[in-house]
């Protein structure tokens, strides 16, 4: 087998040239033969006994051709890029330009690879001093939280609706007089203020008293998910059953034993203090990291291949629906909803995927540059950490290569952020 690898006209893009000997070729025809031969049913033979030729002759003789290419060039493909060191970023692009029984097989895959990276100064880059306090309000705020989550709800018989009441109503809308699909619901639970209902529905329920009815008239936004209803003005014909509110408790020290484990109010409030200062610590040192990543790439050149950014919008993509899955959803009604197309969502999101991919590359060429790599210590941490979220021995994990090389590539990544951070002016 022969191969000849050139540059092509388009930056960061190889053209490979392959000669497959034909006895390699046939071989494989001869595998696919053997293995799809039970499907062929041809007159005068048994299901699955007619010998090649009569197939290929009832058939046409390139019926194995297509299997036959299948069965032996990724293999020989994945082979080549190792052995030349080629850092493919796309799927090949193949063109078959001689195939056939009897001889050499010729193709080409041109292929992205991976680019350049020119880095520009990424010591000594000059940071703005990110810090958090906690204050009074910041603690009473979330006192105010821990309230809420033990209030108790109670009946209110004696006054009409108050903003921040749940209320217990039948509805049922109509456009143009023309009841609506999804329009009505008897029983319905809504909090006034909360803003789950269209604007304005939730602010002309306040002031109705229990068993009056009335119609509420609204419009329905502008980028509404659906087509039918954007921007039409509608009617609702509303009747109170019910009005609760939520009755919160004092804040004080047997509020802090019913609500913690702790026997004061002060005990309390110092905890909050502590966790939030650790949550504010977190927040500044992500963002530091983040201007560090953004400066960073700021200075750097790289003309990164289109493939890697289809390869990391199709990641994207992935990730929506996963957690599109979790709320019983997938792609196809999430994008009705937002009334967008594929196209349109992948469109919106090349920018954010072409950031990505480029810091990404800006962290892989560091940490190429300084030898940075990851701390073994720190892998068995962290090969702890996600046994115990899966509910395995590490031991188990540790013979995945697979994911040891990304726990190492992560905390490799992570060094090395770490080291554009330790190495800046703070201002």
């Amino acid at each position: 087998m022969s191969i000849k690898i050139e540059k092509t006209e388009n930056a960061n893009e190889l053209k490979l040239s392959f000669e497959v000997e034909a006895a390699k070729f046939d071989e494989a025809i001869n595998k696919v033969y053997a293995k799809s031969a039970k499907y062929f049913n041809i007159p005068g033979f048994r299901k699955g006994k007619a010998p090649m030729a009569i197939v290929e002759k009832h058939y046409g003789s390139e019926i194995f051709y297509e299997d036959a290419f299948n069965e032996i060039v990724p293999e020989i493909y994945e082979k080549e890029l190792k052995e030349n060191n080629i850092e493919a970023v796309s799927k090949p692009d193949l063109d078959v330009t001689q195939i056939g029984k009897g001889q050499d097989l010729k193709f080409t895959a041109v292929v992205q690879i991976k680019p350049e990276v020119k880095l520009g100064k990424y010591k000594g880059i000059t940071l703005k001093k990110v810090e958090y306090n906690v204050s009074d309000d910041d603690i009473e705020h979330e006192l105010g939280h821990m309230a809420e989550r033990n209030s108790r709800v109670v009946p209110v018989e004696d006054r009409p609706v108050e903003n921040k009441d749940i209320t217990v109503i039948d509805f049922e809308g109509s456009v143009d007089g023309v009841k609506f699909e999804g329009g009505k619901a008897e029983g319905h639970e809504l909090e006034i203020g909360s803003g789950s209902f269209i604007p304005g529905f939730e602010e002309q329920i306040v002031g109705m008293k229990i068993g009056e009815e009335k119609d509420i008239k609204v419009k329905f936004p502008d980028d509404y998910f659906s087509e039918d209803l954007k921007g039409k003005e509608a009617v609702f014909h509303v009747k109170l059953h019910e009005i609760k509110k939520k009755e919160l408790p004092e804040i004080n020290d047997d509020f802090a034993k019913d609500a913690s484990e702790f026997e004061t109010l002060a005990e309390l409030k110092n905890s909050i203090k502590e966790k939030l200062e650790e949550e504010n610590k977190n927040r500044a040192k992500y963002e530091t990291e983040e201007e560090a990543i953004k400066e960073v790439c700021k200075n750097t050149e790289i003309d990164i291949p289109t493939g890697m950014i289809e390869t990391e919008l199709d990641n994207m993509v992935r990730d929506v629906e996963t957690r599109l899955s979790y709320q019983g959803m997938n792609m196809e009604m999430y994008l009705q909803m937002i009334g967008k197309t594929m196209e349109e969502f992948r469109k919106e999101g090349e920018e954010q995927a072409k950031e990505a991919v480029k810091t990404r590359l800006v962290l892989e060429q560091i940490i190429k540059d300084e030898n940075i790599e990851a701390d073994e210590k720190k892998v068995e941490e962290r090969l702890e950490e996600m046994a115990k979220a899966y509910g395995k021995e590490a031991k188990e994990l540790k013979d995945n290569e697979m994911l040891m090389d990304y726990i190492k590539k992560q905390l490799a990544q992570e060094e090395a952020i770490n080291f554009l951070v330790t190495n800046a002016k703070i201002k």
